[in-house]
């Protein structure tokens, strides 16, 4: 990794987010924040409490993943996409001494940094709402930002491997609409039957919601080490895959 190269298209990143940051921070917090008050104050009319909170608690710190999701993983994939197939952008930057590693690191710890920001909104709001402030969830940026890192990595590393715009909808429809629906986000992953309360734990959405909603209510230092050891490993694994597949479409 050459140390220059990351900091150039970070902060070519950062100049043209300058341009259209208004529209790209309101659909990033809005819709997760519509998420919280349609389902807090819906559903929280007939369900007063989940899992021992007030169910507004319990969604306000669940929704936290979903602005991740949606502020790293869907803009992960159609901005690189359009960059390399259209604007032709990454070609123009690797004329530079800049690899395909370095640009595929420098765009998801921008998208990341983005998503450690926009994940605090709906916990801004819950707090708004009746969420006692703690100490704990000074760390929620952070796990916001881990999680955003492997989603960032993930929606790179499918624009990387779609020959068309539309073929998006496979992965939204098929993987992302599952993982965001069984992340225990709206209900206790424990109400699914067994074998998809199993399979839901592996979803990094739920190690995220889980995180998040520990740094809310009191850390459990072995489970949480878990969570954020699966994190890490997502994060790593999607970072490796991401290279390699835009070194074969920009390179190879």
């Amino acid at each position: 990794m050459n140390r220059p190269s990351l900091t150039g298209v970070l902060v070519r990143e950062v100049v043209n987010f300058s341009a259209y940051w208004r529209a790209t921070t309101f659909s990033s917090t809005v819709e997760p924040t519509i998420y919280l008050l349609a389902f807090g104050f819906g559903f929280g009319s007939l369900v007063s409490e989940v899992a021992g909170l007030d169910y507004i608690e319990f969604v306000g710190t669940g929704v936290v993943a979903t602005a991740v999701l949606f502020s790293s993983a869907f803009p992960a994939m159609f901005s690189t996409f359009v960059k390399y197939k259209f604007q032709r952008t990454y070609d123009a930057i690797m004329a530079a001494p800049v690899d395909a590693r370095e640009i595929v690191t420098a765009e998801a710890l921008w998208i990341a940094a983005r998503a450690g920001t926009y994940g605090c909104v709906p916990l801004l709001v819950a707090i708004a709402f009746g969420l006692d402030p703690r100490a704990g969830m000074l760390v929620v940026p952070f796990i916001a930002f881990t999680a955003g890192f492997g989603w960032a990595c993930f929606g790179i590393t499918i624009a990387a491997r779609m020959n068309s715009i539309e073929n998006f909808n496979y992965v939204i429809s098929a993987v992302l609409t599952p993982l965001f629906l069984v992340a225990g986000t709206f209900f206790p992953i424990t109400a699914l039957p067994e074998l998809a309360s199993v399979l839901a734990q592996v979803n990094p959405l739920y190690h995220c919601v889980e995180l998040v909603r520990h740094a809310a209510f009191g850390f459990e230092p072995g489970a949480d080490a878990i969570h954020v050891g699966a994190l890490l490993a997502f994060g790593a694994a999607m970072w490796w895959l991401a290279g390699v597949s835009m070194q074969r479409r920009l390179v190879d």
